[in-house]
């Protein structure tokens, strides 16, 4: 299995010439979908979802399908069938993967700010994104795509939050709007010289690809 990182929160996972992308956002480039067959979206904010780039994808391949949340699958209307709304303890095939999903909604990032919803995909048993919050899958993680930076949540919380999951690697997501100090900052902490987070922990740039599973 081959993941690629794109923008922020986007990965693309490929097996086998299939095609699974993950939270093509505001700040994912759309190249990212190129050759997709299908597209999984964890939750509505707009550096996951994006649904003018989302619509033009679908256009230009009447085969692409989307699965996501009730709150973005009523943005989508008018794609019909092509739209799955999915919940927490659904398990689907998407692209030919096995996907299930965990979690409702986003971390809370203020007690004044509604929260929304937001669900975590677990495919082929190996890769868990979590979208924008913190679940632990009910399952063994061998790679955990880990969102590093956001208004929810501290580094203190990620060290603990990958010591739960207990993952045997751990990938930053959720960091395009850290900038290299920031990066290596985060990295310090979750990495060889931080208190220990229980798994190897890396930065993957954006484009870079790596072999997991």
């Amino acid at each position: 299995m081959q993941l690629t990182k794109f923008g922020h929160a986007c990965v693309r996972i490929e097996k086998d010439g299939r095609r699974l992308v993950i939270d093509p956002g505001g700040l994912t480039e759309p190249h990212a979908l190129d050759g997709a067959h299908d597209v999984l979206v964890t939750h509505e904010h707009f550096d996951h979802f994006s649904e003018q780039t989302l619509r033009a994808a679908a256009e230009a391949d009447p085969a692409l399908r989307i699965w996501t949340n009730t709150a973005v699958a009523r943005q989508l209307d008018g794609l019909g069938g092509r739209v799955t709304a999915v919940g927490e303890g659904e398990v689907f095939d998407a692209a030919g993967f096995e996907v299930k999903v965990y979690g409702a909604w986003h971390a809370v990032i203020h007690p004044d700010i509604p929260r929304v919803g937001n669900i975590g995909f677990f495919i082929d048993d190996t890769v868990f994104h979590p979208g924008d919050a913190l679940t632990v899958p009910d399952s063994t993680v061998d790679t955990l795509l880990l969102p590093v930076h956001g208004p929810w949540s501290t580094t203190g919380q990620l060290i603990d939050y990958v010591r739960e999951v207990s993952p045997r690697l751990a990938y930053a997501i959720h960091d395009g709007a850290l900038n290299n100090i920031g990066t290596a900052m985060v990295g310090g902490l979750l990495g060889a010289n931080g208190p220990g987070a229980g798994a190897p922990y890396s930065h993957l740039a954006t484009g870079g690809t790596i072999e997991i599973g």
